[in-house]
């Protein structure tokens, strides 16, 4: 599939990032300890692929799926997903298969570990 090769290029540079932030003095905390609290956004987010993530967005829209890959801007493309929107009616639930989600739409993101259900 095209994303997999996509994420596993983005992959590649960020361990080059690293590296460079490494070298060049500018290392974080999260280059020498694994506290969660410590790591990187993008660190973060390269930890969750696989795992089912819960997802607040800036809307009144909350995501669950199974983290399959993202790029820089943390555009996520996720898979066996359920959104839920809050309307005036109630709780709207909806089944997708598989969403590419904007990353500049999201308000939090929790990481819920592998194969857990809504």
């Amino acid at each position: 599939m095209p994303w997999q090769i996509s994420q596993r290029a983005a992959h590649q540079e960020r361990e080059e990032r690293k590296g460079r932030l490494a070298t060049s003095g500018l290392a974080t905390a999260a280059n020498s300890t694994t506290s969660p609290s410590k790591l990187l956004l993008l660190e973060f987010v390269d930890k969750c692929i696989g795992s089912r993530i819960h997802i607040v967005m800036k809307s009144d829209k909350e995501i669950v799926g199974t983290h399959l890959g993202f790029d820089d801007f943390v555009n996520m493309v996720l898979e066996d997903v359920t959104e839920f929107k809050i309307t005036p009616e109630g709780r709207r639930i909806t089944k997708l298969n598989q969403i590419l989600l904007s990353g500049n739409n999201i308000t939090m993101m929790v990481s819920r570990g592998k194969g857990s259900e809504v």
